[in-house]
Parts: structure tokens; sequence; C-alpha cells
């Protein structure tokens, strides 16, 4: 029974796990030598370390296929007492918890079991280092998404895809000016890349949404999120247009110029009635990057005339990391995130990591690299593992700067999906929300938890926040649209329109239509969905379901087949094939996969309750899984 999809070692005292290689080693030349129930007992406890594990939990992990009496285990335990050396009456490593099960008490490290180390828990220093695509244990989070089950995936996604590309739109108590028009809201435009090299559009994109994020922290200033000025890049629209359509009093224009080493930034703030208010040009060599940033803000701010207070003033001086390089990778791993491909993701993995790298406390890197990782497992079929990874990104982002409200997002996040400890996630969603009120991304993170919690009707005022925030997000009204039965078909073609090419629009349209018995619409959105995006097997599950309810299920079995066939060559979620078995009426292949789902910790055992498992709901096995996994 393996517990690590991939490789990653655990040390305690002189003793060295490597769970790819499933060896225990002591200093010595030898491993030492431990029978496969064995070792998988010591690995399940060691990667659970600190945590009471029940003994039936501890049987099932061991034994998935098996009845087996709790003596077996029982002996497992007391020879991996006599191979790590503890006296009778020690508890130095393991503790028997009566009437419960065990704990394993040691001081654990965890890395990766790769040549270079990776990540170091016990290090208050600690730094993520280049390791590609990084192997490590999955413990994943769970709950479920509402009636649609591709609904549950892409909720999970929010993390990823808010995080990067949502900022909010902020209403706030009005403001005095010194001038005669007083601007008390601005757009701002996604400044022009003008250097002739299309490569630098992270850097032009990467600039607007730092100065809007920066304008957010003013109170009494309205700011036009990212997702509602995006639609206007690369068009001719003049201020006066655009302050009609958007309700704004002021509008900024960029342009952005690379050649070299010289960076040069030319911005124009305009009021709606087409007066310029303000223009300069900036000048500076690409490593002022961070300097250039803080002076656009600074400067933007005195220009609207927003009175400010000390608080809000040491909030803008604030920089995020002093290192430009640092500052240039951050921004293009930001601009790779959005895409949301596997390759963009990985691409936008190692940029993070560089920027690192580059700048070790590096807060808000940590925490896109932990939104980074933990979607490459929800969206892109990534190993299980990668969930561990940003775990550990996660905390570190939190530790580095305790008032950065992504990182406590990011870290409930992984909370919910890597430990499975709802009330620990609640409370770090609640902490991300009383740093910043307005974060759309924690608003509907935390809908989405809620909603697996079965708390629906607090889901449904936490994701109306967020979509009122960021209304013309694609991102939040495709996942809105499920919320609404009587609206849903409305509001996922709005989202469509939005963004005809962002994948889970379709693949929420799908189960929307078929939920409508709209099969055709429903075949050809999901189809649609995997073409836009043929890394995940999300669409694959979906499509199934929507064969089966068409009365067509040959061709859900094909896709079964094709399931099956592609997990032999590359990592496919268990969790998904259980959901085609269960789908095509399988009980026994259903419950076979999400055992092996649980196994492994696959993130989308989050979705367990509130998806359809009419086929297997009623067996006593797949109730037990429910309980272990915490439902």
């Amino acid at each position: 029974m393996k517990f690590q999809a991939e490789s990653i070692a655990y040390e305690f005292d002189n003793f060295r796990i490597d769970s790819g290689k499933r060896l225990l080693s002591n200093g010595g030349p030898e491993p030492v030598p431990l029978t496969p129930k064995i070792f998988d007992t010591l690995l399940y406890l060691v990667s659970h370390h600190g945590t009471v594990i029940d003994k039936d939990e501890l049987m099932s992990a061991i034994w998935p296929d098996t009845i087996v009496e709790e003596n077996n285990l029982n002996k497992n335990i007391s020879v991996l007492r006599r191979v790590l050396g503890e006296n009778p009456g020690e508890n130095r490593y393991i503790v028997t918890v009566p009437g419960k099960g065990y704990k394993f008490v040691a001081s654990v490290v965890e890395s990766s079991a790769n040549g270079n180390k990776f990540v170091d828990i016990a290090d208050a220093d600690i730094t993520l280092l280049r390791s590609g695509p990084s192997r490590a244990t999955s413990r994943s989070k769970k709950s479920a998404f509402a009636a649609i089950g591709v609904i549950a995936l892409v909720a999970a996604l929010a993390l990823s895809y808010t995080y990067f590309f949502s900022r909010r739109s902020i209403d706030r108590q009005s403001i005095n000016s010194n001038k005669t028009t007083q601007n008390k809201s601005i757009a701002v435009m996604p400044f022009a890349n003008e250097s002739g090299d299309p490569k630098l559009e992270y850097l032009s994109d990467g600039l607007t949404g730092d100065l809007i994020e920066s304008l957010e922290k003013v109170p009494g200033l309205e700011v036009k999120a990212l997702s509602t000025v995006v639609r206007y890049k690369g068009t001719n629209s003049n201020a006066q247009e655009i302050g009609q359509k958007e309700n704004v009093e002021a509008v900024l224009f960029g342009k952005l110029i690379e050649t070299g080493e010289d960076l040069t930034l030319q911005v124009e703030l305009v009021d709606s009635r087409g007066n310029n208010l303000w223009r300069r040009t900036y000048q500076k060599k690409g490593s002022g990057l961070v300097v250039l940033q803080s002076e656009l803000a600074r400067d933007l701010v005195g220009k609207l005339s927003v009175p400010i207070t000390d608080k809000t003033r040491e909030k803008l001086a604030k920089r995020d990391t002093e290192n430009s390089d640092a500052s240039r990778l951050y921004l293009k791993g930001v601009f790779h995130s959005r895409k949301l491909t596997e390759q963009d993701i990985k691409e936008a993995i190692e940029l993070f990591t560089q920027a690192i790298q580059k700048d070790p406390k590096y807060a808000r890197a940590y925490a896109a690299m932990a939104s980074a990782r933990r979607s490459l497992t929800l969206c892109c079929d990534g190993q299980p593992s990668e969930v561990l990874l940003a775990k550990l990104a996660a905390q570190k982002a939190v530790d580095l700067d305790p008032e950065l409200a992504e990182g406590h997002s990011a870290l409930a996040a992984v909370i919910w999906m890597y430990d499975w400890n709802w009330a620990e996630a609640e409370k770090e969603f609640q902490r991300a929300l009383q740093l910043d009120p307005n974060s759309s991304m924690a608003h509907f993170s935390y809908a989405d938890f809620l909603t697996r919690m079965a708390r629906r009707q607090e889901a449904f005022v936490e994701g109306e926040r967020a979509r009122k925030l960021e209304p013309l997000s694609p991102f939040f009204n495709a996942f809105g649209a499920g919320r609404d039965p009587e609206k849903a078909v409305e509001r996922i073609r709005f989202a469509i329109d939005l963004d005809p090419n962002f994948y889970f629009s379709h693949s929420i349209a799908a189960g929307i239509y078929r939920e409508r018995k709209m099969y055709a619409e429903a075949i050809e959105e999901a189809r649609l969905a995997k073409a836009l995006s043929p890394d995940q097997t999300w669409s694959d599950a979906n499509l199934s379901r929507t064969f089966v309810d068409a009365g067509k299920p040959e061709e859900a079995r094909a896709i079964l087949d094709q399931l099956l066939l592609r997990s032999k060559s590359r990592f496919v979620p268990p969790y998904h094939i259980a959901v085609v078995y269960n789908n095509v009426g399988d009980k026994e292949g259903a419950l076979y996969w999400l055992a092996k789902a649980y196994a492994i910790r696959d993130p989308k055992m989050t979705f367990l309750k509130t998806m359809n498992w009419k086929n297997v709901e009623n067996d006593p096995r797949f109730k037990d899984i429910l309980r272990r996994v915490g439902f």
C-alpha cells in the first residue's frame, strides 16, 4: 500500500524515511530491513506525526482491501518500537493513546527525497529551491461543492485563478479633496506594452495589477478591479467613454517601454470629462523596478488628492521585496499562472521558485507558489503531493508576513485540503477576511468551504459578495451560476461571453445543461472544455455522467476505458476514475478507486459529501470512507 504519490523524505533523530524508494535508514551503510506492511505502518504514522491516528483508520490504510484483526496492527507497532530502539515503557517515538489509537510524537523534518533539499519545516528561514514539479506526499482536504459535480472541482481551483487575476473593487467612505474636482473613483487601464516584444506583456500587465492592488489600500477610493478593466486592453476607448461605462471620475492610462536595461513608463491621469489632470514619465534601469512601483502608487494617490492616514501611508510605502529581479520573476509567474494550463502553471512554479531564491523573505511569492502548486493538482491532474508543497509554501508566507491576507487564504485552503482540519481552515479564512474585507478571492474560497460543510446559506452570501466585488470576472460568474437554479443558464452564458476560452465555464455549463436534460448542449460544452484544456480529466468524468443520463452508457464506458489506459502512462486522479465507475453503475470499481484516492490523500476527496454517489452511497464501505475523510 503506497501512501506517497511521489517521493518525500522524513527525518527524525538519526532515522530517515525515503517514501519513494520505501527505505528506512539510520545512518549506516545499509537500510533497516522492514516488511512492506511494517514500513507502511511507520510511514503512515510519521506522515501524520503529531496527530492521534484511530486504530480503524490505520488498519484501513495499511490493509485497505483486507479484513484483519487488531492483533496484526499491534504486532506491527511492537516490531517498529524494537526497530526504532524504544525500551519498554518509553515513548520517544510511538505513543499508545488508550481507547483511541497511536501517535507519532518525535520531531519530524520533511524534505524532498531528490538530490536538492526542498524545504525544512524546522528551519525558520526555509527557502524553496528549484526542484521542478516537486515530489512529496499528498494529504488533501475535503468538502464538496454544490449540485453540479464539476463546479466542485473548479471551486477548489478558485484559489489559483482568483489569487492572480482577481482584484477587489472597493466601496468605502467618501473623501475630501484639495482639488476643485474630487476624484473618489478610478479605473486603471491595462498598461500598453510598447516595447515591441510580446514577451514583455507580463510586465505591463503585472505593473497594472500591482498598482490596482496598492490603490485598494486607500480608504475612500473606489478602484475598479483588474477583471473589470482588462476588457479595455488593446482598445482605443477614451476617458469619457470609460468614465460613463464604469461610473468612475478618473481614468489612468499608461505605456511601458523597455529597451535593454532602460525601463520607461509614461502615465496620464484624465478625468471623465476628458481633462488632463496629471502626466509623468518614469525612467529607471531594470534594477529600479521596485522603486518605480512604489513611486507610481505614491505619486498617483497624491494627484488624486486623497487624504491618507499614517497607517495607510505605511501600507503604500511597504514593499513586498527590495529585489527588482525577484519582483520581475514574480510578475512573470503571475502572468503564467492566470492561464491555468499545465504548462503555464509549471512555468509559474519555476518562476516563483527563482523569485524566492532571489529573495528568501518574499512572502507574496510564497503565497503565489502555494496557489500554483495547489492548482496544478486540482485543474491539471497533478500529483496530490503538490498539495504538501503548497502547504509548506503557504505556511512560510504567513510566517514571513502575518498581515498578508493572501497568505492566510492560501494556508486556509491547504489546511482544508491537506489536513482535513475544518475548524483551523475556517479560522484562517476568517483571518484573511479580517485583514482584507474586500478580498474577492478570500470571500469566494470561504464560500466554497462553507458549501462543502453544508452551510449553503452562508456560502451563498459569501459567494455573492465575491461576485459583486468582481462583477465582470469570468471566474466568479461561472462559479456563481450554479448557485441560482432559476438563472443558471443565463448566468453561465454571461460568464462564457466574458471569456469564451475559459474552459471551466464550459465545464460548469455542461453540468447546468445536464441538470435541465439539455443533453446535446451538455455534451458539446463538456467536449469544448476538454478541447480547451486537454490535460485535465474532470471534463471526462463530467461527460460520462451526461452520456449515462442521455441513455448512452456505452459511450460512458468508452470514457472509462480511456481513463484506465491513460492511467498506465501518466497520473490520473483515482477520484476521477471512481466517479466514472459510479456513473456507469459499477459499485465495486467505484469503491476500489475511492480507496485508492483516500490512500494517496487525493484532494478531490473533499468533494465526496455533495457529489452524486447514488450507486454506492448506501454501502457501508462508502460510509466508512466518508467517516475517515471527516464528513
